[in-house]
Parts: structure tokens; sequence; C-alpha cells
């Protein structure tokens, strides 16, 4: 019998997050409560726009979305990343419009409200953009705490960062509220860059996509081929690493990534490391750990899942023009 998993996914879409969309809508094994929006790759606008709008070309717009967090808890302005994104946050991808309203509550209430509902231990949260709504949800309810079965996060990195040496994107773009999610009493565990690096969408992957012959199986296509353009002028990369769909196979294959138990905690003060995401490897991880990274992909197996899943969607908007 499949173990199905219930996820909220916090995203800010973003090409890696929509591809994180795809898999779970697309995944047998993934049973999406809910969708909450949160500003990063774009405005809180755009990405949820974003997330609605990916949703109906899946065929899933029963599932509720609620936007979230427009800025960070602290800081007092947000950094997008149209470098990457794009104005739009999926620039070079075609979408139909949604047709189904934003939630009401905001992404944070939706979260305590979908978390409170569900039996204790059932709920995993999968971020996948900037933390706010999370340590905004952990605080509006802190019973929630107590009541999520874990944090799967993508973000940080053990040894490395992207926008700073030593930070990465979602941590760097609200420390705080990356603070208060590894200092919650919850298992957290962490799918930073030393795992995402190495699920590079490499031109035989990409063309696995195209072979696809449904509308989700060319917006994997579009997607994965321009994030590849635009990671190729920023970083160089000949491949680029699509981060945010592993913290989603993470949920559903805990044998697909390797994981260590690690003391964890995020750097609020340094001039240098503001937003680094510090894992204490100088010995082992003490009895009762409750933070893990992520360190090792099944890249080929990854790649499977992810191919299988958008096929697994099929074609729900085919006959509609967009």
């Amino acid at each position: 019998m499949t173990e199905v998993t219930k996820i909220i996914l916090d995203c800010d879409p973003g090409y890696d997050d929509a591809v994180a969309l795809l898999l779970a809508a697309g995944d047998p094994r993934i049973e999406l409560l809910a969708v909450t929006t949160v500003a990063g790759n774009q405005s809180i606008e755009k990405v949820t726009g974003n997330a609605r709008r990916i949703l109906r070309a899946v065929g899933r717009e029963d599932i509720p979305v609620a936007a979230g967090a427009i800025r960070p808890l602290v800081r007092g302005g947000a950094a997008f990343c149209p470098e990457i994104h794009g104005e739009s946050g999926l620039d070079g991808t075609t979408l139909p419009e949604a047709t189904t309203p934003v939630d009401p509550r905001a992404a944070a209430q939706l979260i305590v409200d979908t978390v409170m509902r569900e039996p204790e231990g059932t709920v995993t949260l999968v971020p996948t953009g900037p933390l706010t709504n999370i340590a905004l949800a952990a605080r509006l309810e802190p019973r929630i705490v107590g009541r999520v079965k874990e944090v799967v996060l993508m973000g940080g990195g053990c040894k490395i960062g992207n926008v700073k040496p030593f930070a990465e994107f979602n941590i760097e773009f609200d420390p705080e509220a990356a603070y208060v999610v590894f200092n919650e009493a919850w298992k957290v565990t962490m799918v930073g860059l030393d795992l995402t690096y190495q699920a590079r969408a490499d031109e035989a992957v990409r063309a696995r996509a195209r072979a696809i012959a449904t509308k989700p199986g060319q917006l994997l296509a579009d997607i994965l081929d321009a994030f590849a353009r635009n990671y190729k002028k920023k970083s160089h990369f000949d491949a680029p690493p699509v981060h945010d769909p592993c913290a989603v196979a993470a949920v559903i294959d805990r044998s697909i990534v390797k994981c260590v138990p690690v003391p964890i905690d995020v750097e609020l003060r340094g001039a240098l490391t503001y937003g680094m995401t510090v894992a204490d490897f100088r010995r082992p991880a003490p009895e009762g750990c409750r933070t893990f990274a992520a360190v090792e992909l099944d890249q080929p197996r990854f790649w499977d899942m992810v191919i299988e899943a958008v096929e697994r969607i099929g074609d729900p908007l085919k006959d509609v023009e967009y």
C-alpha cells in the first residue's frame, strides 16, 4: 500500500517552485492540502498568481491558495530575484488564467487552520521560499509546533551560500524568520545547497521534459529551458540546479536523499555571515537532535520521479487555448 503524506507547500513561484508544484500535484504519494505563497523570487501578487495558474494548468484548482507575507519580519524591504526568474517570476512560460479566487485568509492563518483541522502528526510543512509565513504561523498558534509531523524546507546550506559566500537566498531573505523556524521544537530537515546543487537539469533531463506531449510537459520543458538560460547568464552553470522539488522529493521518498542529524542554527549578527545556516559537525549530533541536513541526492531517481509525476498529471486543459 502506498503511503501518502499530507503537505502544505509554502512557495514563491519562481521556476523551481513551479517544478515543486508539478511534482506535488502529480505524485500519488502526496496529498496537497493547501498552497501558501510568500514574497521572495518575486512580489506576493506575482507569485500568488503564478501558483494559481499552475494549479489550473494541472487541473487542481480544488486546492486552496492563500497569499502571505509581502516582506521579511524585520528588514525594511524585499529584494526579489528577477535576474533568475524574470519580471513575472516565470518568464518564458505560457500558463492559463486562474479561475478560482484566492482564499481570503492570510497564509499563516490557512496553515494554522489546516494543521489544527488534521489529525496530530499527519501534516508536513514544505516551505520552498523564505520562511516568513512558517514563522508567523508558529507564533500565531504555538500549538501547531507539536502537531506538525515535520518541516522539510528548501534553504540554507552546511558549507556554501549563493547570494553571499555563506548565505542562501531563502534564508538570507528573512533570517529572523528562519531563526524562529529552526529553533522551534519540531523536526526540521534542511534541504540546502549542499544537496540541491546535485539536482542539475542538464540537456538530457531537459530533452526528457520536451518529450512529454502534454501541456504540463511543455510547461516543465519551458521552465527548465528558461532556468538554464538564466542560470548560464547569471552564474555560468552549464545546467541549472533545480532546488525546490528536492524538498518535495525528500518527503515522498526519504531514500532518495541522505540526511544526517546535525545541530543547525541561523546567524543574525555577523557582518559577513548574516543569514548563514550554521551546521555544527564538530562532533556527533546529540541524542534527540531534531534538525537534519540533506547532503546527498540520488539524481537519476530524483529526475525519474519528476518526469513520472508530470506524465501522470496528463493533459487536463488539452482543449483549452492559452
